[in-house]
């Protein structure tokens, strides 16, 4: 059975790119008749904003988008991922590097040093990854393949402040909540490799990828709460879901005048094949305000 997901930190309210993600990941689950949960990844409070959890359901469900069962709080979950960390522990290492020393490609600096976290000094952990190639059919970007050891190198699954890293808490999750298809943007590609390195090690399947044109705004800026990207108003939703369905590539059918119904026609027509190759959607003039039908 089908089963996908929308994953949003709740660093603040949804944006439009993030709304994006959130229309496609829902029409390709309801299309292949399957479920869509919500997820909220409440990981790194000093970033968080209490409010925000309750708006993005509120945005999701101003546009149509209803999530099947409870939503899962990863601020839940800490006993979950240090047990996967322990199980992982074969594969780890701790890592004292400061983030300004390390390049993007570890280099494998702390892999013989014997750190522990008795230490003076906070370690991170990280995983050692092998010389090998993993690879994946991205339904949208088509085949991709990553040497681990040469293209992404060693990285962190817990942090030095003790904070579980991203990568290992949504594979944990992935896991747990049985998902089969991950609709998402391709600013997280580069997550992927990191992503079936872990699967991979805890001997479990890595679900199906999708990855969507990144949101840009006029100065080809990714569209983010750091950056400042505006709420998406809840006022007209039906524009603002119109444009989405054009801008992935989808039909727009004429009188329909409801959310719920332009939602139905979006799930029977929906071609995930149609959606463009290109690395990039712009923000669309307009889209707080009046947007045209």
């Amino acid at each position: 059975m089908y089963v996908g997901r929308f994953a949003p930190s709740p660093t603040g309210p949804l944006h439009y790119g993030s709304l994006v993600a959130a229309v496609a990941s829902y029409l390709d689950a309801r299309h292949n008749n399957g479920l869509w949960l919500l997820r909220i990844e409440d990981l790194d409070p000093p970033r968080e904003s209490s409010e925000a959890p309750v708006e993005i359901m509120r945005q999701l469900q101003a546009y149509g988008l209803h999530w099947d069962g409870e939503v899962l709080y990863q601020s839940t979950r800490l006993s979950a991922y240090q047990d996967a960390l322990a199980s992982l522990q074969e594969s780890t290492f701790f890592c004292n590097c400061s983030r300004k020393s390390t390049p993007s490609v570890y280099p494998g600096t702390c892999r013989e040093k014997q750190l522990s976290e008795n230490t003076d000094e906070p370690v991170a952990v990280r995983l050692r990854v092998p010389d090998k190639t993993v690879a994946i059919h991205d339904l949208v970007c088509g085949h991709q393949k990553w040497n681990l050891e040469q293209e992404v190198g060693d990285f962190i699954i817990r942090r030095k402040d003790y904070l579980f890293a991203y990568q290992l808490a949504v594979v944990v999750d992935d896991i747990f909540q049985e998902v089969t298809h991950v609709v998402r943007g391709r600013d997280l590609l580069d997550s992927t490799p990191r992503q079936l390195a872990i699967y991979q090690t805890l001997g479990c399947q890595a679900p199906t990828y999708a990855h969507l044109p990144v949101v840009v705004d006029d100065q080809h800026v990714k569209l983010s709460k750091q950056a400042h990207a505006r709420p998406v108003s809840t006022s007209a939703p039906m524009p603002v879901l119109r444009t989405i369905l054009r801008q992935l590539g989808q039909s727009t059918p004429a009188g329909v005048d409801s959310v719920s119904g332009l939602l139905d026609e979006a799930i029977q027509n929906w071609d995930i094949k149609a959606i463009t190759k290109s690395t990039e959607l712009p923000e669309p003039a307009g889209i707080h305000g009046a947007v045209q039908t």
